[in-house]
């Protein structure tokens, strides 16, 4: 039998020598040494050892052109299939242990396009093809795609290397196969499946267009539907960089944040935290304080709340800018037409921000209750002795408190074993203790099962998760908290073709364009963080992205994004939780300090809550931060800012902060880590030192 274990075998000089040997050892042994050959070869290339080109190279001097390419296309591309195996196995999870968020964009793009890029590689010689097993290997394409492109892909420089082998004496050194003439060749090879895809992709958009004819001249630059946040913003830049721009609103401008969410729901909030301090006046040190309040004021004042705020998003303000508000229900009837109010308006480009609206669950029963959601509660006039909340995320939870404190009888009903159930169980055990603690009935691992009404009286049967016992809830009215979806229907989105993800949503690519390469999309449409800031964020990439293409492109970027919810304590966060981190296998310490202990929370009665730090294994590098406390949402802008800019914990605490104030809980939790991380042995030596500094 053949040996080839030894890597000093594996080069052109041995290969020469022993030229002659090889070949007469094959024609006296052709079946043994074919095995051997071709087992060898896997396992050179599995372990990624120097020397599979001059195996490639032998191959073909012994065995000839036919039978050597056929056993070394498909011993290489087992022998990388292993390879890839093995990366994945030993190193896959301990990268992304590391890298986390990081991968993501890289994940998308292989899942996207995987294949095209594994076969440009594999057309390029001058990549390693070790490198690109073992890359391949730490990625999420499959085993069954990698092994298919790398056999059809590595046919090509395959058969050049046999070839080459057949005429070893032409050959001094491996350099020799791949001329630069070769090389360039092997190279516009490479970005040919690349380049075809984009053709392929223009071809498809050329096609998808061409249902429609395209104006000479466009009226404007720019037409967003939708006047919300993210609708707003668009408008905004468009105006601010001199393009014309029409701005298509069929309901109230500031959307649903103005109208029916952020704003009122704040200042809800703000009047029940204030009945909610008066209550506490014996601790506070007062003898006693009376509270009287009139419902239908404090719903009156909400309203006040969103008059006083609707100027900063008026038509006035916005046509100062330079934009033009239309009033009306926007139709797409085609890329480059919107007919709004009689009219048909031409533009370049289009925003689409027409945000979502409560989700509305198909219940028994339901549709003979007069049921409300976060966008119809706001016309109570009349407190409700007996409120029902389906639902235990921010809005369900951030009214239930809100109106207990009002004097309604509050009852949360949510089908997960906790409220809250994106943040770490220790954040929603806080929230849900002070609701408890207030008087909000809370029954998790609960499904509705059915609405009756027997007259005026209203109810919900519900069934415990598990057990399958029944109860029943008596309500005076009922509030649907059970998230949004996006308003997608009614303005030209299935006539048109645009694409719709499998949750409902618009889709569209990292620079927030839907399938038609004029159309963009931002907010609650399209995004899964259904926030007004991420809105606006999303907002600024698809004005600049429309306007400026093709000459300048921006990727969203979503790797840091703020999280609020407004209940008392308020629960805020940035980067990943615990939850996140466990989901994604990345690694972590944690780093916690109990506000409870700090200074001026003491001295405002608001000494509850942590705050809780993720960073990376013995790094003081910030993964993730959650507060639970008074003020939490303004605690958190800076770890925001040290998230966005890379600065780590020590870096925090080094900083001053004023005292007495909230925000020096900052430092500490940047110090727990700290003394977490002290040098124990260069401390022991200080110990010595001091000690016999002493001494005199």
């Amino acid at each position: 039998m053949i040996y080839v274990a030894p890597t000093h075998y594996l080069t052109m000089t041995s290969l020469k020598d022993r030229h002659g040997e090889l070949t007469s050892f094959y024609l006296d042994h052709p079946i043994e040494t074919l095995a051997t050959y071709f087992v060898a070869y896997i396992l050179v290339t599995a372990l990624s050892i120097p020397g599979a080109t001059v195996m490639t190279l032998a191959a073909g001097a012994m065995f000839g052109f036919t039978k050597a390419f056929l056993v070394v296309s498909f011993a290489s591309t087992i022998g990388a299939t292993a390879a890839f195996a093995l990366s994945r196995y030993f190193f896959r999870d301990w990268v992304r242990s590391r890298l986390g968020d990081r991968l993501k964009t890289l994940d998308e793009g292989i899942k996207r396009d995987g294949a095209f890029y594994l076969f440009g590689l594999r057309l390029a010689p001058v990549v390693p093809f070790f490198l690109i097993n073992i890359g391949m290997g730490l990625t999420g394409i499959s085993a069954r795609e990698f092994y298919l492109v790398s056999q059809i892909g590595m046919l090509l420089g395959t058969a050049v290397y046999v070839h080459a082998g057949t005429e070893l004496g032409k050959i001094t050194a491996v350099s020799d196969v791949m001329t630069p003439r070769i090389l360039v060749a092997f190279s516009l090879l490479a970005v040919f499946p690349l380049v075809a895809k984009k053709v392929l992709s223009y071809l498809k958009l050329k096609r998808l267009e061409a249902r429609f004819k395209k104006p000479k001249s466009f009226d404007y630059n720019l037409v967003v539907i939708g006047a919300g946040a993210g609708g707003l913003v668009s408008a905004y830049i468009a105006a601010a960089v001199k393009a014309k721009v029409a701005l298509i609103e069929k309901h109230r401008m500031g959307g649903d944040c103005l109208n029916t969410g952020c704003v009122p729901s704040k200042a809800l909030i703000r009047t029940a935290k204030a009945v909610a301090t008066e209550l506490r006046a014996k601790e506070l040190g007062l003898e006693s304080v009376e509270v009287k309040f009139d419902f239908a004021k404090v719903m009156e004042r909400v309203q006040r709340v969103v008059k006083a705020i609707e100027p900063h998003d008026s038509v006035e303000r916005y046509t100062a800018m330079g934009v033009e508000c239309i009033s009306g229900h926007a139709l797409i009837k085609s890329p480059f037409e919107v007919e709004v109010a009689g009219r048909i308006l031409t533009t370049k480009n289009i925003v689409i921000a027409t945000g979502g609206s409560p989700l509305v669950p198909k219940i028994p029963g339901l549709e003979g209750i007069d049921f409300l959601t976060s966008d119809t509660i706001w016309s109570l006039r009349v407190r409700p002795e007996r409120l029902l909340i389906l639902g235990g995320g921010p809005i369900g939870c951030e009214l239930a408190q809100a109106f207990q404190r009002l004097g309604s009888k509050v009852t949360l009903v949510e089908m997960a074993d906790r409220i809250l159930g994106r943040e770490d169980s220790e954040v929603s055990r806080e929230v849900a203790t002070r609701l408890e603690s207030e008087g909000v009935r809370i029954l998790t691992k609960h499904r509705a099962v059915a609405f009756n009404t027997d007259g005026a009286t209203k109810s919900l049967r519900c069934q415990h998760i598990g057990s399958e016992i029944e109860i029943e809830i008596a309500f005076d009215q009922v509030l649907l908290a059970l998230g949004r979806k996006a308003n997608i229907e009614g303005f030209g989105v299935s006539e048109l073709g645009l694409q719709v993800t499998e949750r409902g949503r618009l889709a569209s690519d990292e620079c927030l364009r839907t399938n038609y390469r004029n159309i963009f999309v931002c907010g609650d449409v399209t995004g899964d963080y259904q926030f007004t800031h991420v809105a606006a964020h999303e907002a600024w990439y698809a004005a600049v992205n429309a306007l400026f293409r093709p000459f300048k492109k921006f990727a969203a970027d979503y790797r840091v994004i703020p999280m609020v919810t407004f209940t008392d304590p308020e629960v805020a966060r940035v980067g990943l939780n615990e939850v996140e981190a466990n989901a994604k296998g990345v690694s972590y310490e944690v780093s916690i300090y109990g506000i409870d202990d700090l200074d001026r929370a003491i001295a405002d009665g608001e000494a509850h809550g942590f705050i809780k730090v993720l960073t990376v294994p013995g790094k003081d590098k910030i993964l993730g931060i959650s507060i639970v406390g008074a003020h939490a949402g303004e605690l958190l802008a800076e770890f925001v800012l040290a998230l966005k800019y890379g600065l780590g914990l020590n870096k925090i605490l080094s900083t001053v902060h004023a005292y007495p104030t909230l925000v020096e809980a900052n430092k500490y939790v940047a110090g727990v880590w700290r003394k977490a991380h002290a040098p124990q042995g260069i401390l022991r030596l200080l110990e010595h030192y001091h000690a016999w500094n002493r001494r005199g």
